[in-house]
């Protein structure tokens, strides 16, 4: 097969209603509108954990229609009764650019109508970290008689300005893959309520806002003292961190103010920058050679020990060192764990391998399971753990949020279980880890395996392209989700134990080493990669290469866009396997007359 050949392989193209559906050019599905409507609303799609979308698209009606069944849907699991009260918080995006709408403020007071007609009671906890809000959510606390509650968050997250979102927690914890279609079928009860209305029985005008102004709730600041206190208990009467100067790029993040309030506390000296008025978004996983710049220039001005920041809702840590240099999520995460003495780490496959080699060169009992990207799947990893038994259990994303599924013992006091994502702990647990072993924060990083980390990616990317572009380097058994060649040989895991495939070994074999062929052949520009010697499924498609090289490909969960990761030996050659990766990928969608704009972010 030469490589045009493997290039042409035949990919039918999707129809037009299936690229709506897929997300392209944005995540959004056409429905019918009710009669009285001047627009055509627009269903927002159920991504992680929650919702995202267009400002403009995310209305009043579809914000309330959204808030309205994911209660019903926490009524009819008993996890929830009329009157009980429901924790809300936002973020900082305060006016749409594009449509000059409001954003994360008109949409809270939305959510706060929604929990009121629901027949529940507000706990509004203003402007703070989604972490933050999820602690105070699911916290029990016998001597003030506080039991676990709903929380909902305001937040976007680390996309871009004229776009927004929800994010749902269930008294329990955060919403899981398990809980997604009763909420859509909670969701689209109320929409058909809604949409039955008249327009003098509909609480919303022609515009799909709402024709009376919502009463704010009053502001409860209880749920940022919690989350300040779960880290400044832990040293009480000590300052730790005394004698470090840290600089705060505080940009629009919503906890810029309360890092400053937790790392001073406990001794640093804080030297707060750049702090924004308008939303910048910051993607920890795909920074811009502009961020880079900027950070650079930080150290040159002041010296810093360190430069931290978070991304807009707090979730996702930045860590810079005193060089400059930026430590991405996966290796941050190495040094939190390390920290904290975990037994067990659930993380996304797509984590750098630095872990692996971690584990092997220093002998660490660390139990590891790799999972599909995204937190819902990190979490129900370290459920499993801990019904199984396991103790002192982790997760970490390659975007640097680290989760606790236990409570760990910190300095003889207790650091409580905080299992969704959060930006404080891996920057705290790193300056202290510096502090302990008496060397700069860049010593704990070059004392990691060496191993590059790049990512980019393909935005306004079908869905359904991505996973026709991972088809077409899969097996026919669906059920195989890994596959390790030794010579002629392959050695192949299942998802489940029994054997669904029909075939002999031989014919798995010959398709596995056929696979493996059309693979070496479509990335051969990337010089010196040698023989693919395994290939993972879990999500999307992992490839390694006989020189220790990997590439992954996967279509992304919640948004039109398809995902490159690439770890290597040096930066340069990361970029140029994720640069060929995803000209391969625009190639391959073009030959299969895709439409949506393809403009590659490498990072």
């Amino acid at each position: 097969m030469t490589q045009d050949d493997a290039e042409s392989k035949t990919m039918t193209a999707p129809s037009p209603e299936s690229e709506q559906k897929a997300g392209c050019p944005g995540s959004l599905i056409a429905v019918d509108r009710p009669a009285f409507l001047d627009y055509s609303p627009r269903t927002l799609r159920f991504g992680t954990s929650g919702l995202r979308g267009l400002v403009r698209d995310m209305t009043d009606l579809e914000v309330y229609i959204n808030t309205r069944g994911f209660l019903n849907y926490l009524q009819k699991s008993d996890e929830i009764r009329l009157g009980d009260p429901i924790a809300i918080a936002r973020d900082l995006r305060e006016i749409d650019p594009s449509s000059g709408l409001s954003s994360s403020p008109r949409i809270a007071a939305t959510v706060t109508q929604a929990i009121r007609d629901a027949g529940f009671s507000v706990i509004d906890c203003g402007k703070i970290p989604t972490p933050a809000l999820a602690y105070f959510s699911q916290l029990e606390d016998a001597a003030t008689n506080k039991k676990p509650m709903p929380g909902i968050m305001v937040t976007g997250s680390h996309i871009p300005a004229d776009r927004n979102g929800i994010k749902f927690f269930k008294p329990s914890g955060e919403v899981l893959k398990s809980d997604e279609s009763g909420i859509l079928t909670a969701v689209e009860a109320i929409r058909a309520i809604e949409y039955s209305k008249a327009e003098s029985q509909s609480a919303f005008d022609q515009n799909g806002m709402l024709k009376k102004t919502t009463d704010p709730a009053r502001q409860n600041r209880e749920a940022e003292a919690v989350y300040i206190d779960r880290y400044l208990s832990l040293f009480p009467d000590k300052q730790p961190l005394t004698g470090m100067r840290i600089v705060v790029y505080q940009h629009s993040a919503v906890g810029r103010d309360l890092m400053v309030s937790i790392l001073d506390s406990l001794g640093a000296t804080m030297i707060p920058v750049e702090r924004s008025d308008v939303f910048i978004a910051l993607d920890t996983e795909d920074l811009r050679a502009e961020d880079e710049q900027r950070f650079l220039d930080l150290v040159n001005r002041f010296a810093p020990d360190a430069i931290i920041s978070t991304d807009g809702d707090g979730d996702r840590p930045l860590l810079v060192d005193e060089h400059g240099r930026f430590h991405r999520g996966d290796v941050l995460g190495i040094v939190t764990a390390e920290f904290l003495g975990a037994a067990f780490a659930a993380v996304p496959i797509n984590t750098s391998d630095a872990l692996d080699l971690w584990i092997q060169q220093n002998n660490q009992s660390m139990t590891v399971e790799k999972t599909r990207v995204g937190s819902p799947y990190v979490i129900s990893a370290m459920q499993r753990a801990i019904v199984d038994g396991a103790a002192n259990v982790v997760g970490w994303e390659p975007n640097g949020g680290f989760l606790t599924g236990t409570d760990f013992a910190v300095n003889d006091r207790t650091l409580s279980a905080l299992p969704t994502r959060d930006a404080v702990l891996p920057i705290l647990a790193t300056l202290l880890t510096a502090i302990q072993r008496n060397v700069p924060v860049s010593a704990l990083f070059d004392a990691l395996p060496q191993r590059a980390t790049r990512s980019g990616l393909l935005d306004d990317f079908p869905q359904s392209m991505g996973r026709r572009i991972v088809k077409r380097f899969s097996p026919n058994d669906v059920t195989i989700i890994d596959s390790v060649f030794d010579g002629p040989n392959v050695a192949v895991t299942r998802a489940r134990s029994d054997d669904a495939a029909t075939r002999s070994n031989s014919y798995l074999t010959d398709e596995m080493l056929a696979l493996r062929q059309e693979i070496e052949i479509s990335f051969s520009a990337i010089g010196n990669l040698g023989h693919v010697v395994r290939l993972n499924y879990v999500d999307g498609i992992r490839i390694w290469f006989e020189n220790g090289d990997i590439l992954h490909i996967r279509p992304s969960g919640n948004a039109p866009q398809l995902r490159v990761y690439a770890v290597s030996h040096a930066p340069e050659l990361a970029e140029d396997i994720v640069r060929v990766a995803l000209r391969k990928a625009a190639r391959w969608a073009d030959q299969s007359n895709a439409v949506c704009a393809r403009e590659p972010s490498i990072s």
